[in-house]
């Protein structure tokens, strides 16, 4: 579950199958008590038809937790990172950050530096998009440590500069007067 539109799904899906749940929050759901052999298999097909998978094993929880704490802290901290994101992720994982960061690059194939960055980029691209916010604000917002170094990774990435991205999207919308 990586948004909160996941997590009303998931709520959704265990009231609908009676399923008393503690608490659910992003890649996360704790339940009152176990659940059944049988509600686990109807649980998890119905959460299969959703899009979304049973985690069981440990280190597949782990990959989930950093996936998460990375997409909450890109998409919805608005720039209010206190610390770097080793510090982060292990303090929040209670794990050595060089044992999470190779279990993450083994994994996934990435590393989650390279993970982090694809998250900014796509929240820089959202920001593009909706052309609220200057550059230099996206830059803020996302920690970044200058504008110039936004444009370089956003280049390096998507291969166009952020104005070119911005231009180009803006051509492709249409005035909501125009609809």
């Amino acid at each position: 579950m990586v948004c909160n539109r996941c997590v009303l799904a998931v709520k959704q899906t265990l009231e609908q199958l009676n399923i008393p749940y503690k608490h659910i929050s992003l890649g996360e759901a704790e339940f009152l008590a176990d659940i059944t052999p049988d509600q686990k298999v109807k649980l998890d097909e119905a959460l299969h038809r959703l899009g979304f998978e049973i985690l069981d094993d440990k280190k597949a929880k782990l990959i989930e937790r950093i996936k998460v704490l990375i997409i909450d802290c890109v998409h919805h901290q608005n720039g209010e990172m206190r610390y770097n994101l080793s510090e982060m992720i292990s303090s929040e994982i209670l794990h050595d950050y060089n044992y999470l960061s190779n279990l993450f690059s083994e994994v996934e194939g990435t590393t989650i530096e390279k993970y982090y960055i694809a998250q900014k980029i796509e929240k820089v691209k959202e920001l593009l998009v909706y052309d609220e916010l200057t550059l230099s604000e996206i830059a803020f917002k996302l920690n970044y440590s200058s504008t110039a170094h936004l444009s370089n990774q956003f280049k390096k990435i998507t291969g166009m500069t952020p104005g070119n991205f911005r231009k180009y999207n803006q051509n492709l919308r249409k005035a909501l007067d125009k609809i």
